[in-house]
C-alpha cells in the first residue's frame, strides 16, 4: 500500500456520513492531513488543497470523491460521470424540499396505488427527460442561491433542464415506502425524481433515504470512512 502524496495529488473515495455536508467532509479531511509529510516542502508546511466532485445533501450518505493537490484540476471530469443511487421514497406525503429535512406539508391519497402502478410508472422517467430542480437547492437565480430564496419564504421560477436516467429500478415495496435504484447523469436531483414520481402516481412523495453507490467506475464499496482515513493519515505521519 503506497503512502499518500497529497501535494502531488490524490483521488480519495470517501463515505459521507449522515447529516454531514460535503463541505464538512472536505474541511475535516483538510484538518486531518495538514501535518502530513507530503505537505512539507523544504522544511515548510504547504497549505493542503482539496475539493470534492459532486455535492451530496446532508441527509444523503455514500460516495464522495475528494481530490487533493494537482488532482483538483480534474474535479469537473469526475463530476460529469454517470452516478448510481439507492434510496427510499415515502408515498402519500410531500415536503417543501422534497426530502425529510423539512416537515410534511401535504398529504395525498394512496389507496389507488398498486404494485403494478408503481412498476409501470418508472418507465416514463427512463431516457432523456426534463426535470425541475427543487427550490431548496444550490442553483443560482438572479445571483442568489435558490435555498436562500426559499428560506426567506419567497418563491422563484426554476427552469427545467434535460437529464438522462438510464436505469430506474424498484427494489422493494412496503407501503408507504418504496425502495429504488437509479443510474443517472450529472445534474439529476433524486429529490425532484421523488416528487415527480409521486405526481405520476396521482399522489405525492418525498425522499426519506438516499445513498450514492457509484460515480463512473468508482464504487462506494472501495470508499473510506472518515475514522479509517484518520487512522491511516496518523500512521503515515508518525
Amino acid at each position: 500500500m503506497k503512502n499518500y502524496d497529497f501535494r502531488a495529488g490524490e483521488i480519495l473515495l470517501m463515505h459521507k456520513p449522515y447529516t454531514w455536508t460535503s463541505f464538512q467532509v472536505v474541511n475535516k479531511m483538510k484538518y486531518l492531513i495538514k501535518n502530513h509529510p507530503s505537505l512539507i516542502l523544504d522544511g515548510k508546511k504547504v497549505e493542503p488543497k482539496l475539493g470534492h466532485a459532486g455535492t451530496l445533501d446532508p441527509l444523503a450518505t455514500g460516495l464522495l470523491i475528494v481530490c487533493t493537490g494537482k488532482q483538483t484540476k480534474n474535479i469537473e471530469l469526475y463530476q460529469a460521470q454517470e452516478k448510481e443511487y439507492t434510496g427510499t421514497f415515502y408515498l402519500g406525503a410531500s415536503t417543501p424540499c422534497y426530502d425529510s429535512e423539512k416537515e410534511i406539508d401535504k398529504y395525498f391519497p394512496t389507496a389507488h396505488i398498486t404494485n403494478q402502478l408503481i412498476y409501470t410508472n418508472t418507465k416514463q422517467f427512463i431516457g432523456k427527460i426534463q426535470q425541475t430542480p427543487p427550490l431548496f437547492s444550490a442553483i443560482k437565480i438572479g445571483g442568489k442561491r435558490a435555498y436562500n430564496i426559499a428560506r426567506a419564504g419567497e418563491t422563484a421560477e426554476i427552469k427545467p433542464k434535460e437529464i438522462t436516467i438510464t436505469e430506474f429500478e424498484i427494489t422493494r415495496i412496503e407501503m408507504p415506502e418504496v425502495d429504488f435504484r437509479v443510474v443517472c447523469s450529472k445534474g439529476t436531483y433524486i429529490r425532484s425524481l421523488a416528487n415527480d414520481f409521486g405526481l405520476a402516481l396521482a399522489s405525492g412523495a418525498h425522499l426519506i433515504a438516499l445513498c450514492r453507490t457509484r460515480i463512473g467506475p468508482y464504487k462506494l464499496a472501495d470508499a473510506h470512512y472518515i475514522e479509517d482515513f484518520e487512522k491511516r493519515v496518523i500512521i503515515e505521519g508518525n
